[in-house]
């Protein structure tokens, strides 16, 4: 990761993370709940504090932190490593029209980088941008919660059921956030 994109201590980030080729790979339940089950483990274990969160067809965004002591990019780092071997192993055992599709590429991404062996199924990096100001937090927060919307899956961004909106509207969401704003 580059230096522009250095996570350091205590601070708050926007990142991104995006799936190799951006293999639309959340469109089934399965793989969407393994994200949601992982991130809910990184919370509850490995001290990520979850501020915001969407989970798209191809990528996720997060504003998220790490509890004192810990380090943020050890978390993203065991999230991508468990949620990639997860989601491979489910590919490979579960019913999936694309299997053989989903495999070639995730294992064609991995051959391209000689620190994977088998399967790659993140993009490198998490475009992490540190949350600087109020404003900043604001356009970042809009921007997570009105990707369903702009994507046209959902009229109100509180109504699509993978991201943190529903908590911000004041309802339960799948995960539990702090809100920010």
């Amino acid at each position: 990761m580059g230096l522009k994109n250095k996570i350091v201590p205590n601070g708050v980030y926007s990142l991104t993370m995006t799936v190799v080729d951006w293999v639309d790979i959340f469109t089934r339940p399965v793989y969407k709940h393994i994200i949601v089950e992982a991130l809910k483990y990184c919370q509850d274990k490995k001290g990520l504090e979850l501020y915001a969160w969407v989970l798209m067809s191809n990528h996720l965004h997060l504003i998220a932190a790490a509890e004192e002591g810990k380090t943020l990019s050890d978390i993203i780092r065991d999230f991508k490593q468990f949620t990639s071997r997860k989601i491979v192993a489910t590919i490979q055992d579960e019913p999936e029209s694309r299997r053989q599709w989903l495999l070639h590429r995730f294992k064609f991404n991995a051959d391209q980088n000689s620190k994977v062996k088998h399967y790659k199924l993140w993009q490198d990096g998490n475009e992490a941008k540190e949350m600087f100001s109020n404003t900043f937090i604001d356009q970042k927060l809009e921007y997570i919660h009105q990707n369903p919307v702009r994507a046209e899956w959902v009229n109100e961004p509180e109504y699509y059921r993978y991201s943190s909106a529903a908590n911000y509207a004041g309802e339960a969401g799948l995960l539990s956030v702090t809100l920010i704003s």
